[in-house]
């Protein structure tokens, strides 16, 4: 036998019993909201909370009691998500906006010993100034939001070829393994 419901489900109006209909069967609704709307709509039509909680496919009674306390308090808000679920993003805007600064500069040949950015490399640049826990897959969901896409934009330099200081100044030199090293 069902144990007796603390805070049973005050009678709902028109408006409210509609709703929760619509949302019920709703296809475009959020799958989580659709399923407090079948659980509500479940207690009222006089069922104990582990059923509704079934019917409705939540895990148990608990959390079909808790819903109905809160729609008790607050009505229809009570279907959406209480603020500040989720995780909170770890970087402000203005550390994403030093993110896509830095990687409109081209690095410097000598400094970051590269020509193009990689994620590494802006990586290892961006952990020497101002952001020293910087992931490399941060900067990669920055620049992705951002509308970068590091396949196409990316200059590449040909294999094999490589500029090299001399006393009688830079040399471009070839390595003959290149095409072993391919292979």
């Amino acid at each position: 036998m069902a144990q007796p419901q603390k805070d049973p489900l005050r009678p709902l109006s028109e408006q409210e019993e509609r709703e929760l209909q619509r949302l019920r069967k709703a296809t475009s609704e959020r799958l989580d909201v659709v399923r407090r709307a079948k659980a509500l709509v479940a207690v009222a039509r006089g069922k104990p909370f582990t059923e509704a909680a079934h019917e409705a496919g939540l895990k148990g009674g608990d959390g079909v009691g808790k819903l109905v306390k809160r729609f008790n308090a607050h009505g229809l808000a009570a279907l959406s998500i209480a603020a500040g679920a989720g995780r909170k993003p770890t970087y402000t805007s203005e550390q994403q906006a030093r993110i896509l600064a830095e990687v409109q500069w081209e690095p410097e040949r000598k400094a970051d010993q590269t020509a193009t950015w990689s994620l590494m490399t802006l990586r290892a640049a961006l952990r020497q100034t101002d952001l020293p826990e910087v992931a490399a897959e941060t900067i990669r969901q920055v620049l992705h939001e951002a509308g970068y896409s590091y396949q196409r934009t990316r200059t590449w330099v040909r294999t094999g070829y490589a500029l090299r200081v001399r006393k009688s100044g830079t040399v471009t030199t070839y390595d003959p393994e290149t095409p072993e090293k391919k292979e």
